[in-house]
């Protein structure tokens, strides 16, 4: 299907799929010349690697996968500690009524206790909130199912410690 890929056509794969690209870029930095800069590593990763694509599975599967690598064999190299997410496009604009505020701190909240886990439990969080199935998953994460459902349901668990710690009145909800 993709077998001849020229440039042009490379170009036009990466912006039907950039929204996937950027969320991994999201997930794993915090600062926007990161995110640059990991973005451009992503794209440069895929290009090498697109040779060896068999067209056994979905493009996007494919990709996630290469992306999710490329992210966490980056941050290894770099050494960095993750401090938080960046929710600040998540939230609404304006003053918010209190409502509203208490989504926001909730998802601050929520934000805050996904950026303190591991990069495994942040690709899989990741593709469990896009509703990706398990067998896509193990496809991408290359992770038996098994493993991937007991691993989300630790994650699970862990994150309604952390939200409830980081709350402060143990009421925190993932």
């Amino acid at each position: 299907m993709y077998q001849n890929l020229d440039q042009s056509a490379f170009v036009k794969l990466m912006q039907e799929h950039q929204a996937l690209l950027h969320k991994v870029c999201n997930l794993y930095c915090v600062f926007p010349q990161d995110k640059e800069d990991l973005f451009q590593e992503i794209v440069i990763q895929v290009w090498k690697s697109y040779p060896g694509f068999r067209g056994e599975a979905k493009f996007s599967t494919w990709l996630y996968r290469i992306a999710l690598n490329t992210a966490i064999s980056d941050l290894r190299k770099q050494k960095k500690r993750i401090v938080g997410a960046d929710i600040g496009p998540f939230l609404p604009d304006g003053t918010p009524d209190s409502a509203d505020w208490e989504q926001e701190e909730q998802l601050r909240i929520l934000y805050s206790a996904i950026g303190q886990l591991t990069d495994v439990e942040k690709a899989l969080v990741m593709l469990y909130l896009e509703d990706k199935s398990y067998d896509e998953m193990e496809e991408i994460l290359g992770i038996n199912q098994n493993n991937l459902r007991v691993k989300m349901n630790r994650i699970k668990e862990k994150l309604r410690k952390l939200t409830k710690e980081e709350d402060g009145y143990g009421t925190g909800k993932p």
